[in-house]
């Protein structure tokens, strides 16, 4: 009895030192404290904490016991994922300062570039011919591929993360230059093999602005192959699509069509019905959408949160007057048979019809410093301040700016994009850049959704409209977006998950700018994480430069053929 009760007594005293131990203090290098955690389902909202290590997110849930070398206080914000733009022309402001801050003080922490053209592929020649166009920022183009162009910005430090689909305009010329050719069956297969190449750094699949010369001398069989080679690596087909407004349901079918021969899926960009008269369309496009989903498509949009589009002056003429390049194209304005040709088809086709008239082009972007001054003024302004019409207006202006130069058109319709922002399968991205009212960028004027888009679907169209739920639309701006790019790791707040952050007060978040005055930041966005490390506190950017290039399902799996 004594040997067996001393055997017990002897495992009891280990038993009962192990249970008075206290728990490891769990350690975080950052911790997100009593905020509403909107975690990208589109469900509803809970009031959780949110621990973060290593850059991802370790643990979420009410009162986290730990310690942490930085504490957020986010009583009474939204915690939200890192929003998500779809469609972004940061990659010039990125080299200018790195900062993103148009876009970072608005939440986004991922930019997606890559509408048709696209930092890679390059040849020595479209290197030189990058170098030559550029405008009020300069810089050498010291890289040929979209992992090149990621190194160089990595190096460099920025604040938000990047990705980039292929550009389908970037392999045309690539292969065949500027001219309205076809390709051979060699020559196409080459082209496929550089979207292969592309995918296989990290690309997101390839993209097409079809409205746009060269694209626009590519045929439907050329995409589709194109988009067949991103599919095969996992990678989606997105398209500024051949016309938005007239052919308006013609384009969405072609789209539609490639989706379909290429086994893989699509995004309409900037989904819009443009000028008044296909404005009556909208009800017919969404039908056309849903119809291919219903069929087990994955068809999918994006748009921007106004109803003005911007592109060139340029881009309503005629493909011939372009074809060949951006010098060939100046000779042909110079030219005064091919300018008398160009002014009469102008007039004929009504070229400003889909914003009425010269009223509604308002000039942003000049190259020359003579004509900067333009910049906020109307076609209609110009011409009548110059004494000669519209058309040759715009001729003379392209000419003394040698550029296309960039405009506002108010083509759109109000009520349209108010429907659009709550269609389950739309997400959104600016069509713009990431900059700030500083430096550089104050040598152009802008498109107000540089500094808004996404501010001001939170503001206009959540909280004052009414047209979605706050999370529904955190869903339109983060999971969605991630599952169309096929990204595992960002788009949630959940355990796993990289920590990219969107910490905002829900009561005032808004977009400030205005077609008037567009460089002005939105306000209510208090705390941007990227990858883990904070970039704006406080409403106050950091200064930090943690972001990354993000690849898409391709990379390293996408081999030659």
């Amino acid at each position: 009895m004594r040997r067996t009760f001393l055997g017990v007594f002897g495992l009891a005293l280990p038993l009962a030192s192990c249970a008075t131990l206290p728990p490891p203090i769990l350690q975080y290098d950052a911790l997100v404290r009593g905020g509403t955690v909107y975690d990208g389902s589109g469900g509803a909202p809970q009031v959780a904490d949110v621990a973060i290590r290593g850059g991802r997110i370790v643990a979420v849930g009410p009162n986290l016991k730990g310690n942490a070398s930085r504490t957020i206080d986010a009583s009474g914000l939204a915690v939200a994922p890192g929003f998500i733009n779809m469609l972004s022309w940061a990659a010039v402001p990125l080299l200018e300062d790195g900062a993103g801050e148009s876009d970072i003080r608005q939440g986004v922490t991922l930019e997606v570039m890559g509408e048709g053209s696209s930092e890679g592929p390059l040849s020595d020649a479209m290197a030189a011919d990058a170098e030559s166009n550029q405008g009020d920022i300069r810089f050498p183009v010291t890289w040929r591929t979209l992992r090149g162009f990621w190194d160089v910005l990595e190096k460099k430090g920025i604040a938000p993360n990047v990705a980039s689909f292929v550009g389908a305009t970037t392999v045309r010329i690539h292969v065949l230059g500027e001219r309205d050719v076809d390709p051979t069956p060699a020559q196409l297969a080459e082209m496929q093999n550089l979207v292969r190449a592309a995918m296989n750094e990290g690309a997101m699949g390839v993209g097409s602005s079809l409205i746009y010369t060269p694209a626009t001398f590519a045929e439907t069989p050329e995409i589709a192959a194109l988009a067949t080679a991103s599919a095969q690596c996992g990678g989606m087909y997105i398209s500024h699509m051949r016309d938005e407004g007239d052919a308006l349901l013609e384009s969405i079918d072609e789209l539609i069509a490639i989706a379909r021969q290429s086994g893989g899926p699509a995004e309409i960009y900037h989904f819009k019905q443009s000028g008044r008269a296909n404005w009556d369309k909208f009800d017919a496009a969404v039908a056309k959408v849903e119809a291919a989903r219903a069929s087990g498509l994955r068809i999918t949009a994006d748009m921007y949160t106004y109803p003005a589009s911007s592109t060139g002056l340029n881009a309503n003429f005629p493909s011939w007057v372009k074809e060949g390049g951006h010098e060939a194209f100046i000779a042909r304005l110079r030219n005064p048979t091919d300018r008398a040709r160009l002014v009469s088809e102008l007039r004929k086709t009504g070229w400003l019809s889909s914003v009425g008239d010269a009223r509604g082009v308002l000039l942003v972007g000049l190259r020359n410093e003579k004509l900067k001054p333009l910049a906020g003024k109307t076609l209609a302004e110009v011409a009548q301040q110059r004494g000669i019409s519209p058309e040759d207006t715009a001729i003379d202006l392209i000419i003394e700016d040698d550029s296309r130069i960039q405009v506002v058109y108010f083509s759109m319709d109000e009520t349209n994009v108010a429907r659009a922002v709550a269609l389950p399968w739309m997400s959104f991205g600016s069509d713009a850049s990431a900059q700030a009212p500083r430096g550089a960028f104050l040598k152009s004027s802008t498109h107000p959704r540089a500094y808004g888009n996404f501010a001001r679907l939170l503001g206009k169209y959540v909280r004052e409209e009414k047209r979605l739920t706050l999370q529904e639309a955190v869903r339109k701006l983060t999971s969605l977006p991630a599952a169309n790019l096929g990204l595992t790791d960002r788009g949630w707040v959940k355990a796993g998950m990289m920590a990219d952050l969107a910490i905002f007060d829900p009561v005032t978040i808004r977009d400030r700018a205005t077609f008037a005055r567009p460089q002005q930041f939105a306000t209510g966005m208090r705390h941007v994480l990227v990858n883990g490390q904070a970039v704006l506190t406080d409403g106050v950017m950091t200064g930090a430069k943690p972001g990354r290039a993000v690849a898409g399902p391709g990379l390293g799996k996408c081999p030659q053929r």
